[in-house]
């Protein structure tokens, strides 16, 4: 799975002008399913999500966890983290996971993810979504598991 986390002060997606999630200070995280994923990277991205240290400890230091902070977390999937922009000028989403492989592992990203965590918030997969936020940092890291 590829996924890209981004610390946030406040965070929300719509879909079709309606709000379907918002967060405040926490990781808005955009997920990616590639063909050959199982369950078990699903597992992994979301035990790293929570136990990342990307939050400021009293010494302005980045050392504390989602869990350290009670942050919040907003997934939201997003197939184009796979694209190959290696050649030419069109990408190529070869590298993504088919939507219906896409669909169970994102869910099973976010049923982890709520099991684990107390205050987790989702876009809509497939959908034409719009993101809004306001980085923290900016702080943008590429996971991959």
């Amino acid at each position: 799975m590829i996924a890209l986390a981004q610390r946030v002060r406040l965070a929300r997606v719509e879909v079709d002008g309606a709000v379907v999630g918002a967060i405040g200070q926490g990781l808005l995280v955009f997920v990616c399913a590639e063909p050959a994923d199982q369950p078990a990277q699903a597992a992994r991205l979301v035990d790293k999500l929570l136990k990342l240290r990307v939050f400021a400890d009293a010494a302005g230091r980045m050392n504390l966890s989602l869990r350290d902070i009670g942050g919040e977390l907003l997934l939201v999937s997003q197939f184009t983290l796979a694209a190959d922009t290696s050649s030419g000028n069109r990408p190529s989403y070869a590298g993504a996971a088919p939507a219906a492989l896409g669909r169970a592992l994102y869910d099973e990203v976010l049923r982890l993810a709520r099991a684990a965590h107390p205050r987790v918030e989702a876009g809509v997969f497939g959908a034409d979504m719009q993101v809004h936020l306001v980085n923290d940092g900016p702080v943008t890291l590429p996971l991959r598991v």
